[in-house]
């Protein structure tokens, strides 16, 4: 839960910290207000995928216990590579449009690896959820037919 916890609490801290960078990045380099490049986006994905999720999947952990899964292990770690490699290459890319260089499609090929993690790590979240959510559910006790 402690891991959770840290991990939400830094993509809260470097979401906000890109939002400036980007602010500062374009103003130093005279980019033309309002003109498309990634560090826009960069700050919304840190704090969506990263702060938010993970806090989520924190409260998903509390109430479930989702940490007693071994898949939970593997989503954890599948989805934070995802997450920092995808961020990564938009903050690589968009350093390169604001200075008016060309990408290559080695970047978008890059990013499209940590979408792929990202993905399987979501995926790997449900099954651990499932497995937790079924092995929560109390049984009923069944009512023998002599009792009613």
């Amino acid at each position: 839960m402690r891991r959770l916890f840290s991990a939400a609490f830094a993509y809260m801290l470097v979401g906000v910290a890109s939002g400036l960078f980007y602010r500062e990045f374009t103003k130093v380099n005279d980019f033309p207000e309002g003109e498309a490049t990634q560090l826009g986006l960069v700050h919304t994905h840190l704090l969506t995928l990263g702060f938010v999720v993970l806090l989520i999947v924190l409260l998903l952990e509390k109430a479930f216990a989702l940490s007693e899964s071994r898949l939970f292990s593997w989503f954890f770690w599948l989805y934070n590579a995802g997450l920092v490699l995808t961020s990564a290459m938009m903050v690589w890319h968009g350093c390169l449009t604001v200075l008016g260089q060309e990408s290559s499609s080695m970047i978008a090929g890059i990013a499209g690896m940590g979408h792929i993690l990202l993905s399987a790590g979501m995926v790997l979240l449900f099954l651990a959820l499932r497995k937790r959510l079924f092995a929560a559910a109390p049984a009923t006790p069944a009512i023998p037919a002599s009792a009613v």
